[in-house]
């Protein structure tokens, strides 16, 4: 079987693909084109498999825009391109990840990702629009030292 891979996205088409399939997931898309973001096509072989973000480029960075399509779920996909991205991160010296879920905190607590605060976020985290305005208060805060 080949492995997941992360590709960067580039051209208008695939983040239109991303802005689509976020906007059929219920997840935030409004802020794809701002700066401080890199998007990534998650792929096995040359097809495409679903979508994931991070935001930022210090030590601590925000793990976003992650969609898998119903139909690639519970085959482990997200869990290698979770890995792949925290790799890549740590590699680009990341040292936490941090994100907001509404559906998926049970996913994220499976690979290490641990409750927080809000209060206690970063201000580089805390400042985003991810946090401000896009996600709801009743979204979870988790984070990952890396």
């Amino acid at each position: 079987m080949d492995e997941v891979s992360l590709r960067p996205i580039g051209d208008t088409s695939e983040m239109r693909d991303l802005a689509a399939a976020l906007a059929a997931s219920g997840l935030p898309h409004d802020d794809l084109s701002e700066p401080g973001r890199q998007f990534y096509s998650i792929r096995r072989a040359d097809r495409q498999l679903g979508f994931i973000g991070v935001e930022g480029t210090g030590s601590d960075r925000l793990l976003r825009s992650f969609v898998i399509p119903p139909d690639h779920r519970a085959a482990g996909i997200g869990s290698r391109a979770l890995a792949v991205l925290e790799n890549r991160v740590r590699e680009d010296n990341a040292r936490r990840l941090h994100l907001l879920t509404t559906t998926a905190a049970k996913f994220f607590r499976k690979h290490g990702y641990q409750p927080a605060s809000r209060d206690e976020a970063p201000d580089t985290i805390a400042r985003s629009r991810e946090f401000t305005t896009l996600c709801p208060a009743s979204a979870e805060y988790l984070v990952k030292d890396l």
